[in-house]
């Protein structure tokens, strides 16, 4: 089994990434006065994976077809973008109540390690579906790995609840293969971890 690195693999310089809540509201009793250095960045690279999967979402939802699959999977696709602009913009709301300069939005994602790997890809309705799974599995890997790296213990105790919203995506997408007939579990394994990545995965 290849090693996982879910940072190098969408592209972070950051060791981890994110920690996460329903909404920037949500926190504003309990956020600490100020962040670590740390933190912040931590915070910035979570708004940095929310934004290349609303980038992906909405440049496959162009790519998809007007068959029953397609609708299927923009339909799923659009409920999961809504997530990411959700979580994307309750972090930001955190950075800048912590005193920081959100991440900026890229104009361009690089998706080439996914479609090399043979984790999806662009050219179909199922490979979309198959590459949104991969991307979802990664994040919800990337929001696992950053909580032990928070130091502020008011935002370790908000962490978690993106990722396990991360893991419905993923979750969600098996579960609409299964009713275009594909033959799989809807959860195909107990957890959701490095050792357990290539049994979410649907290879190409």
């Amino acid at each position: 089994m290849k090693s996982f690195n879910p940072f190098s693999r969408r592209n972070f310089v950051l060791t981890g990434a994110v920690t996460g809540v329903s909404s920037a509201l949500t926190l504003s009793a309990i956020l600490p006065s100020h962040a670590e250095n740390s933190d912040l960045a931590i915070l910035n690279a979570a708004i940095d994976l929310e934004n290349q999967g609303i980038w992906a979402y909405g440049v496959a939802g162009e790519k998809l077809s007007q068959t029953d699959v397609g609708k299927t999977v923009l339909t799923l696709g659009l409920r999961n973008r809504a997530d990411h602009i959700k979580h994307r913009d309750a972090l930001v709301g955190i950075v800048k109540q912590l005193g920081g300069t959100p991440a900026p939005e890229q104009k361009n994602y690089d998706l080439s390690s996914y479609i090399q790997a043979g984790e999806g890809n662009l050219d179909s309705d199922v490979n979309i579906a198959k590459l949104a799974l991969a991307l979802e599995v990664d994040a919800a890997l990337a929001y696992i790995a950053a909580f032990s790296q928070l130091k502020s213990p008011s935002l370790i105790a908000a962490a978690g609840t993106i990722a396990p919203v991360e893991s419905s995506h993923a979750t969600a997408i098996r579960a609409a293969f299964i009713s275009l007939g594909t033959k799989i579990e809807y959860t195909p394994a107990a957890f959701v971890s490095p050792q357990t990545r290539d049994a979410w995965i649907l290879k190409v």
